[in-house]
């Protein structure tokens, strides 16, 4: 039925923090939902512009680039090559042509008078198969076959010297028909050949003049790809004025208008899906980094807590926000962020703090980003975070009302550089007033900051009966009223507490626990005593031991009664749960060893350890645990007639052991290695306090005397 029961509340526990964080999630999304709604505009072509309209986003222009890159493209001139050796190829070839013609003509000259002559179309067949140009007509090859060696010869020496002249410029395939004409009148002013000759050179000559300067396909495509290239992607960049107030909305700025999502018709929702989606991290987030924390019974109340300063920074990030839109944009550097960082730092812990303040420094990017043409304001982000930050660093392990003001300074300091190093990145484009009011404004947040938190931090403890550092020290004032009762009426307890406080605080910080909260703790730890407190040893001063008189029955009744007296005394009293904890729990299930013994001396019956052991719980806690050892420890050192460094290191190790076989720091997380130094800080403490002393002459004189 308890395993129901315990299932149930954590069940409970658990979907109330749930509820918890989806509440601070909707009002994440609440707070942040104006700032990413689109800001569009209604106007249509050929219209006047309301206002100057921005680019709210960097976007490229695909279209325009790619027409950008075409025009590069085709200002690239083609390339072209010369090939300077083509001249004396041809005329080389042109001069292998002549010489095939008079060696034909010879060879057919050279005939014994029994060979048959070739026949001038057989001829001119051998020299058309030989020469294997198209454009040469059949006069010119007559021409050829008709002409003497000598003509042969004079038509060989003009003609390639006229196409290597010719060719040894440079000739584009449309410049060819001029070229060829130009070497027509070459051999026109050179030549002294019959007519029929002269033609047919002209003709020759004419078919060997070629382009010398051809088009160079791969450097061309080459030079176009590096034009291409650097041209620069058109882009409208966040920020941008796309139109000015009054300007008629042309039909491109009306296509700019769209694709940037200004236009009413082109609304979209993909900025709340992104909203939700950063809100379902954050909380995400949040609800992993709090782990530990959701096993705890006041795992409620620390969730609840945590999300009033989370919402209350927030909505004061948001009111600041929209007085900015009045044109009061310096308000928005008085914002007290690290009002929120202090105080979930000295409340919680400083990973939280850290962990809460970048939360707060990605929402301010949204939460401030009117003035901006986005939906990001950078310079806020890192303002909020540099602002947490500088509080959380400052504050310290120490969380002293002073060390808060002096934070708060501190805060102030660093936002005023930071806003000073924004001001001077922007080139210190600013008029002597907003400069001032910038920092000022700066000024003021660290200020407000530790005035909130001065403020806050007294009302949110008493609404929620929590323990803060700040709590700590008010209950361990000597003049409260449950410590003042316990002095008055039970004043060797009240030494005995004082005792143990000293002891369990040096044991608890030398392995990194509260030692605060373990010596305040010990202050309260037996007030249960008070209810009988002749029945404690201690407070036996000058009388009897009531515990002769009765049954040990009854003895370990009222001994083991005084945790739980104690703790609904604490309870009647509104004192936080960890001081209660630490009443009820410092004597975990241990056994009354001297009750015990005595009752099983009085009787033949076995009797039960369980019958003389406290009810418990065993210690939850490392801080609980060391209060127990060290309350063990005082009570049995002080029972020494002559304390020895020796005696008191294996008192307190015996005492170690014991509860540690006996199961008592099951319950905790305490390791054999932090025993072990809890042991070696309570005896260099107890040597400490009972230090052995030098008898002085005098007194020793008065002791013999007496």
């Amino acid at each position: 039925m308890s395993n129901i029961r315990h299932l149930l509340s954590n069940y409970f526990r658990l979907s109330v923090a749930t509820v918890s964080f989806i509440v601070m999630g909707i009002i994440l999304f609440s707070l942040l939902v104006s700032n990413v709604t689109p800001n569009v505009v209604d106007v249509n072509v050929y219209e006047r512009a309301p206002r100057d309209i921005q680019s709210p986003i960097t976007i490229p222009l695909e279209d325009q680039t790619e027409a950008r890159k075409r025009l590069a493209e085709e200002s690239v001139k083609n390339e072209y090559t010369f090939n300077k050796d083509l001249a004396l190829l041809q005329a080389e070839a042109l001069k292998d042509l002549f010489d095939l013609v008079i060696t034909i003509n010879k060879s057919e000259e050279e005939k014994k008078d029994d060979e048959a002559p070739l026949s001038m179309d057989q001829k001119l067949e051998q020299i058309k198969d030989s020469i294997d140009k198209s454009e040469i007509s059949d006069e010119t090859y007559t021409a050829l076959a008709q002409a003497s060696e000598t003509e042969l010869n004079n038509m060989k020496n003009l003609g390639p010297d006229v196409v290597n002249k010719v060719l040894s410029n440079p000739i584009m395939v449309e410049e060819v028909e001029e070229a060829r004409n130009e070497a027509v009148q070459l051999i026109r002013e050179n030549s002294n050949l019959s007519y029929s000759l002269r033609n047919a050179t002209e003709e020759i000559t004419r078919s060997f003049i070629i382009a010398n300067r051809t088009l160079d396909t791969e450097k061309t495509r080459q030079k176009r790809k590096e034009a291409s290239d650097k041209v620069e992607e058109v882009v409208i960049r966040e920020g941008e004025v796309l139109v000015k107030s009054g300007a008629v909305i042309t039909p491109e700025i009306f296509d700019r208008l769209k694709k940037v999502g200004l236009l009413d018709q082109e609304m979209k929702t993909y900025p709340y899906y992104g909203l939700f989606l950063f809100v379902l991290i954050v909380m995400a987030g949040l609800y992993y980094f709090m782990k530990e924390e959701r096993e705890k019974e006041h795992f409620r109340k620390y969730v609840t807590i945590y999300a009033l300063l989370f919402t209350l920074t927030l909505v004061v990030m948001k009111v600041l926000s929209i007085s900015t839109n009045l044109g009061l944009t310096s308000l928005m550097y008085a914002v007290p962020v690290a009002a929120g960082a202090m105080m979930i730092k000295m409340l919680f812990n400083e990973e939280l703090a850290v962990v809460s303040t970048i939360i707060f420094a990605f929402s301010a990017a949204l939460i401030f980003n009117e003035q901006t043409a986005g939906n990001f304001n950078f310079i806020m982000s890192m303002y909020v975070l540099f602002n947490g930050i500088s509080g959380i660093v400052f504050l310290g392990k120490t969380q002293q009302r002073s060390k808060i003001l002096q934070a708060g300074f501190f805060v102030s300091f660093i936002a005023i550089l930071t806003v000073a190093s924004v001001l001077l990145l922007q080139n210190g484009k600013f008029t002597s007033l907003q400069i001032g009011l910038d920092l000022g404004c700066a000024a003021i947040s660290g200020f407000v900051s530790a005035v909130l938190t001065l403020g806050l931090l007294p009302v949110i403890e008493s609404s929620f009966n929590i323990l803060s550092v700040t709590k700590l020290i008010e209950l361990s004032n000597p003049n409260h009223p449950i410590l003042r009762k316990v002095l008055m009426e039970a004043p060797g307890t009240y030494h005995h507490s004082i005792m143990v406080a000293n002891l369990s605080e040096a044991a608890c910080e030398s392995i990194g626990a509260n030692g605060l909260l373990a010596r305040v703790g010990s202050y309260y730890h037996d007030v249960g005593k008070t209810k009988r407190p002749h029945f404690f040893i201690e407070n036996q001063m000058n009388m009897e031991n009531p515990h002769d008189k009765i049954a040990p029955q009854l003895s370990k009744t009222i001994i083991t009664a005084h945790p739980y007296d104690g703790a609904d005394m604490l309870r009647a009293e509104k004192i936080p749960k960890e001081i209660i904890d630490i009443a009820e729990q410092h004597h975990g299930t241990t056994l009354l060893k001297f009750f015990y013994h005595k009752a099983a001396k009085l009787t033949d019956k076995e009797v039960a350890e369980s019958d003389f052991r406290y009810p418990g719980p065993k210690a939850q806690t490392k801080e609980v645990a060391i209060i127990g050892i060290s309350d063990a420890v005082e009570a049995a050192v002080r029972s020494l007639s002559k304390p020895t460094p020796v005696k008191i290191d294996g008192i307190i190790r015996k005492i170690i052991n014991d509860r540690l076989e006996d199961g008592q720091f099951d319950e905790c997380d305490i390791t054999l290695k932090e025993l072990d130094t809890v042991a070696k800080t309570l005896t260099e403490t107890l040597k400490g306090i009972f230090h052995s002393r030098i008898e002085y002459p005098e007194e020793t004189k008065k002791v013999e005397k007496q």
